[in-house]
């Protein structure tokens, strides 16, 4: 015996470890009971014995060890049943894709790509994108800030989005992966903020 179950041995009797083994047999009988199935029952036994080990200095000396065992056994039981009336059976797979989001570190990657393409540009087309995309201006506005015809922030808005999306290798009509509203609006057709 350890220096640890010496510790928790009582004076008035044994340590209540040592007697755990003594009631697996009538702990597996009652974990059948309830579960219908041996493997079930198994793991019911298991998880039991290891909350009962964790939690020995919990268990009242002189009191009904097989009692308290019992007792962690059916908690355990009713506990895992409340657990699996909560969760949705999905053997296909279409509930957890619905809740899948793509991992962050994605989003930056393609954010620093888009920061990176978007530098290559003439500074005519990034203006444009910046004023009729990420700030949300009209193309008339857009146009009486710069000076320029309507039809020449509209030229260039266009060849702007054409060229990022050669730059970022994109195909016709696929979207960027990104969760920034601004970026997004630089690359929409339409040229407003995307919300």
């Amino acid at each position: 015996m350890d220096k640890s179950n010496k510790s928790s041995a009582t004076a008035s009797g044994p340590n209540p470890r040592d007697e755990l083994v003594d009631h697996l047999p009538a702990l597996r009988a009652f974990a059948l009971s309830l579960t219908r199935d041996g493997s079930s029952a198994d793991d019911l036994v298991q998880d039991t014995i290891v909350k009962a080990w964790t939690h020995i200095d919990k268990f009242q000396a002189g009191t009904n060890l097989r009692a308290w065992l019992f007792t962690i056994l059916r908690n355990t039981f009713y506990s895992a049943r409340r657990k699996v009336r909560r969760e949705v059976s999905d053997t296909d797979g279409i509930y957890a894709a619905q809740q899948t989001t793509r991992p962050e570190h994605d989003g930056r990657l393609a954010l620093n790509d888009f920061r990176t393409a978007f530098d290559k540009l003439p500074d005519e087309q990034r203006e444009a994108l910046i004023l009729v995309g990420a700030s949300g201006f009209s193309y008339e506005e857009a146009a009486s800030m710069t000076g320029v015809a309507v039809g020449t922030v509209k030229s260039r808005a266009n060849r702007g989005r054409r060229r990022l999306a050669e730059l970022l290798q994109l195909d016709e009509g696929e979207d960027m992966d990104m969760t920034d509203s601004a970026t997004l609006a630089v690359m929409s057709q339409n040229g407003s903020v995307l919300r």
